[in-house]
């Protein structure tokens, strides 16, 4: 299903003449360098196709003959290559050779540029490109290079006769036996290596494979030691799929998300605004452009009236795959299928379900990344955990409730930090929500809530309230030293908690007292200090109902106060 999809979209772009992907038997790839000859092979030039992005250089895209996988030995790629091959260099003489001897079949073309190659390369190459300033950089990082005749926009390799000459080969009927391809259902010899798939997050950096069979125990009866043909695909098809997803994956991709460890793609059967807009809805907007995550949920909502997503009846299937490096190969994180109307009902679901009450200089919408981060130790997005975002990602895309260790890492890292700050609270009332499937939590203070860890909650942050109006300028509050007890063991720490109040109400004037103890009775109306007495312990469940009632008290206290500030403006 994964790579019929894959392959499903490589037709799709292969019909659009603005499609931008390779056609079969060619890729797109950065080449930093050009040797640029004349017609009799004299270097003239090494054209610098780099250009500034950022604080770093970034090659300009060539299309060029496919490379072949190297696993061992020596393999010369159709005249391009790194510098190894094409000079020799760190003695390199062998991949030197098998570099002449892959152009000189196709010197019978009678093709100038291939006779310039020749030329070039058989006198000497490295000392000629030695008087070139260009050379110190090649002859260190040893980069990719192609070569092209002055005067000339193409490369010698995409020269018309070369790309003829290319094409037929793909059209030779060799001596492989026939198989049904797993992906077209047609019978076609069955390709032996697939080619790399690139771009995966801390993959193999030479590409890695989703296919592949290099042990024993993973072969079919009867097909040891022939690798493709245990899971039978053909060139076409396995160009298809691989040139598809190598698409997706390449750099500044508008259909790439790194989700923790997961490089996830997305694509769709035809082009719609889902496709368009999906990288947005679950990324941080860049600093150039603060609106664009806001823009693009916004635009997700008023689909519904628009239809500019999706109506109802829509059946244009959307496809989300998450990959994450395993070794040599890429394991699958996840795997989300669904129309383009289903998909985009479920993240509207999933910003509902985080939709809580926020300070004013907050974003509405918070990003996937941004959510994640906050569960992480320092805030960094290489302390995710591994499996968290994809499952935290299939979550949304399927309604179905969030990993239950999404709740564990938003409490832990309250615990930790004594912080319940804006993220946090949101994705801790969709977890809770979501798992008891009704709106337990509210968006904002919820009076009539009679959940024992939701009122300690409240409880918790209106103790605070009245320590801190009664010394403003306190370097640490209760949170700091007793938040982590008083969420996990309520008992231990609040009769505790209580008696110090009394100290703090004190130095109040005598109206703000009053109104103080009478919401400390309305939030302990139930006894907690009587008959039931403060629970000994909260359920993991718990101690996020008990962050939510602390943070909606918390935000209610900042909005009276904030509303009292502009009547009296």
């Amino acid at each position: 299903m994964i790579l019929q999809a894959l392959k499903g979209y490589y037709d799709r772009k292969a019909q659009d003449p603005d499609g931008g992907i390779a056609p079969q038997g060619f890729e797109w790839k950065e080449i930093p360098f050009i040797i640029v000859l004349d017609d009799k092979g004299n270097l003239v030039q090494i054209e610098d196709t780099r250009t500034v992005t950022g604080k770093k250089k970034r090659a300009k895209s060539f299309l060029v003959p496919q490379g072949e996988k190297r696993t061992s030995g020596v393999k010369a790629y159709r005249l391009w290559d790194n510098a190894e091959y094409v000079f020799g260099l760190d003695g390199g003489e062998t991949k030197q050779k098998a570099f002449i001897a892959r152009l000189a079949q196709y010197l019978e073309l009678d093709d100038v540029g291939l006779s310039a190659m020749k030329s070039f390369l058989s006198d000497n190459p490295a000392v000629k490109a030695g008087t070139k300033h260009e050379w110190a950089e090649i002859s260190e990082t040893k980069p990719w290079l192609a070569f092209r005749l002055i005067g000339n926009t193409e490369l010698i390799c995409q020269r018309p006769a070369v790309v003829k000459a290319l094409t037929e080969e793909l059209e030779k009927v060799d001596n492989r036996k026939p198989m049904v391809c797993l992906i077209t259902g047609e019978s076609a010899p069955a390709i032996r290596l697939q080619p790399p798939i690139k771009g995966v997050k801390d993959a193999n950096t030479t590409g890695a494979d989703i296919v592949s069979f290099n042990l024993r125990a993973f072969e079919s009866y009867g097909k040891d030691q022939r690798q493709g043909e245990n899971a039978p695909i053909s060139d076409a098809a396995a160009f298809a799929y691989t040139t598809a997803i190598n698409h997706l994956l390449r750099k500044d991709s508008g259909q790439k998300l790194q989700i923790g460890d997961a490089s996830t793609v997305f694509w769709s059967e035809a082009p719609d605004d889902l496709e368009n807009n999906f990288f947005d809805i679950f990324t941080e907007s860049p600093k150039d452009d603060p609106d664009r995550n806001t823009r693009a949920v916004e635009s997700l909502y008023r689909s519904v009236q628009t239809g500019g997503f999706a109506t109802d009846n829509d059946t244009t299937r959307f496809f989300v795959l998450g990959l994450a490096p395993n070794a040599a190969r890429i394991s699958i994180r996840f795997w989300q299928v669904g129309t383009v109307a289903e998909l985009s009902g479920r993240i509207r679901q999933h910003f509902d379900a985080l939709e809580i009450a926020r300070p004013g200089y907050e974003k509405r919408y918070l990003s996937l990344f941004r959510l994640l981060v906050n569960t992480a130790s320092l805030g960094k997005s290489e302390n995710i955990p591994p499996n968290l975002a994809g499952d935290t990602m299939r979550a949304i895309l399927s309604g179905s409730p969030y990993p239950a260790t999404l709740l564990q890492a938003a409490v832990r890292r309250i615990r930790a930090e004594q912080e319940i700050n804006y993220p946090r609270a949101a994705l801790i009332k969709a977890c809770i929500n979501r798992s008891s499937e009704k709106e337990e939590l509210k968006v904002s203070l919820d009076e009539n809530n009679t959940n024992p860890a939701y009122r300690l909650g409240r409880l918790f942050a209106v103790l605070e309230h009245i320590q801190e109006r009664a010394s403003p300028n306190i370097n640490a509050t209760i949170r700091d030293r007793y938040y982590g007890a008083a969420s996990a063991t309520p008992v231990t720490v609040f009769s505790t908690l209580l008696k110090l109040k009394n100290h703090h109400i004190a130095k109040l004037n005598k109206g703000e007292a009053v109104n103080q103890e009478k919401l400390i009775g309305a939030i302990m109306n139930d006894g907690f200090d009587g008959a039931l007495g403060f629970p000994p312990t909260l359920s993991l469940p718990d101690q996020g109902r008990f962050a939510i009632g602390y943070y909606h008290q918390r935000q209610s206290f900042f909005t009276k106060s904030s509303d009292s500030t502009n009547k009296g403006a």
